[in-house]
């Protein structure tokens, strides 16, 4: 580390309170869990681009700008820490179930890490798995227009239908999640859905809810007093865990038939049944750490796509200009691509612009930590290596510091700042929905192909989105 004139020590940077339990009392008596970000983007208007806080039992550092978060990412090691969900890592604790990727740390992490990443990450796995999605967005999007068609009204342009388009998304990223993971259709596209799986996209929803208070309390605690919070977070979870283990076990006996048959986890030759079934073909997890990881991308895989997408349509609707450029983009790579969705997502770069603008307006994570594996300079204060330090990503994504114009919806931004410096410094340390590096989020390509998939066929259905939220087919 080297030793700047003037440099001032971690105590002296400005901080919310000196107590991390008064700060927590107020937190719920303000009722902050539920608008965390507004209260970020709020400190950092007061007291500037880097504050500390301490809340119950966590204590941070909190900063926004790329160049900071830039310098925290050089420090991170080679196997970066982020912080332990603890009340997830308590219920597969006190329930004996293997820990996935997401919970550990260390050479366990990265070993796991690496085989994970040639089956979700690696180009040739992308490659793989994208025809399954592109199927589920197709459908969708079909369904969508029969929908409108049937129960719209008739207009000059077409039949208009408006609906809250929430439980559909929900659906539609459940059905795609589950095809890419298990290699089989679930069916949520019928008129009458399943109770099982309406049932798993409830828990996902009340465990992401009750997981930002219990962060900041001792969960063992509350595990051994009862505590009704953490009941509905450990309910929650045994909900999702439940609903993953009879899909896996399917999964598991269709595979093995298949492989007693003759053939191998992956089915008739060329044919792609699944990332279950590549992960069991490689036999270097146990099923065990399968079952954790299949589970957790399962559990990570509805709502962080689901929400986007909702918010991408809304912005669609909102800005009729920004609709009719990615329509005309899409169309053009389309028709170039001839039906190939590999060729028309990289014909179409709006899409991916899309998607990044949507996600720095309304980021699903707020935050994305690491623990510096040695000492480190911010804003000219000295960071002792151990502590965590995250980035802010809403009031990132909204910081005039950093972007021009940032009430702006402009998906074509990306195409021009995502490389360069841009205001605010720090290269591309601008879009971080997915997290960055080693520990970035495992189930990133699937996440952003699934979007960009649907958004795409949207457009290329020849559907629009408008003001009022109207589905309209042409």
């Amino acid at each position: 580390m080297s030793v700047c004139r003037g440099l001032r020590r971690f105590e002296e940077i400005p901080h919310t309170g000196s107590s991390g339990w008064l700060n927590l009392v107020k937190f719920w008596r303000e009722d902050r869990f539920k608008l965390l970000h507004k209260h970020m983007e709020r400190t950092f208007n007061t007291l500037g681009p880097i504050y500390r806080e301490r809340l119950g039992t966590q204590s941070t550092v909190n900063i926004l700008l790329p160049s900071d978060i830039s310098e925290l990412f050089r420090s991170e090691g080679l196997h970066p820490r982020r912080m332990t969900l603890q009340p997830w890592a308590t219920h597969r604790e006190t329930r004996q179930h293997s820990k996935g990727v997401f919970l550990k740390n260390g050479a366990e992490w990265r070993a796991d890490r690496l085989l994970l990443n040639r089956e979700v990450m690696m180009a040739p796995a992308v490659r793989r798995f994208l025809p399954l999605l592109d199927e589920v967005a197709r459908d969708f999007c079909c369904q969508l227009a029969t929908r409108v068609e049937k129960d719209g009204g008739k207009e000059e342009r077409g039949h208009s239908l408006t609906i809250d388009p929430s439980p559909d998304l929900f659906r539609f990223a459940l059905e795609a999640s589950c095809h890419v993971l298990y290699g089989e259709r679930i069916g949520l596209f019928s008129t009458s859905p399943s109770q099982e799986s309406q049932k798993f996209i409830f828990a996902v929803e009340r465990m992401l809810a009750t997981t930002p208070p219990l962060l900041y309390l001792p969960p063992r605690l509350l595990w051994r007093l009862g505590a009704p919070l953490w009941t509905q977070h450990a309910t929650a979870w045994d909900i999702i865990f439940s609903h993953a283990e009879k899909r896996i076990q399917r999964g598991v006996q269709r595979l093995r038939s298949t492989q007693a048959a003759g053939g191998g986890s992956g089915g008739a030759e060329g044919e792609f049944t699944g990332i279950l079934g590549q992960l069991m073909d490689k036999g270097q997890l146990s099923l065990e750490l399968i079952r954790a990881n299949i589970t957790e991308l399962m559990a990570g895989g509805v709502d962080t796509t689901a929400v986007p997408l909702q918010f991408a349509l809304y912005e669609l609707g909102r800005n009729p200009a920004v609709q009719e450029q990615v329509r005309v983009q899409v169309k053009a790579a389309w028709a170039r691509a001839g039906g190939d969705a590999h060729k028309a997502l990289q014909g179409a770069p709006l899409l991916k612009g899309l998607v990044k603008e949507t996600l720095r307006l309304y980021p699903v994570g707020i935050t994305v930590q690491r623990y510096p594996v040695r000492d480190i300079i911010i804003q000219n204060y000295h960071i002792p290596a151990g502590t965590c330090v995250q980035a802010c990503l809403y009031p990132l994504g909204r910081s005039r510091d950093v972007f021009q114009d940032p009430e702006r919806f402009d998906p074509g931004r990306w195409g021009t700042q995502e490389s360069g410096e841009g205001p605010g410094g720090g290269g591309g340390f601008r879009s971080l929905a997915f997290g960055f590096g080693a520990r970035q989020c495992v189930g990133r390509r699937i996440a952003e192909n699934e979007m960009q998939l649907l958004l795409m066929h949207v457009s290329e259905g020849g559907m629009e989105v408008d003001r009022e939220g109207d589905e309209k087919a042409k």
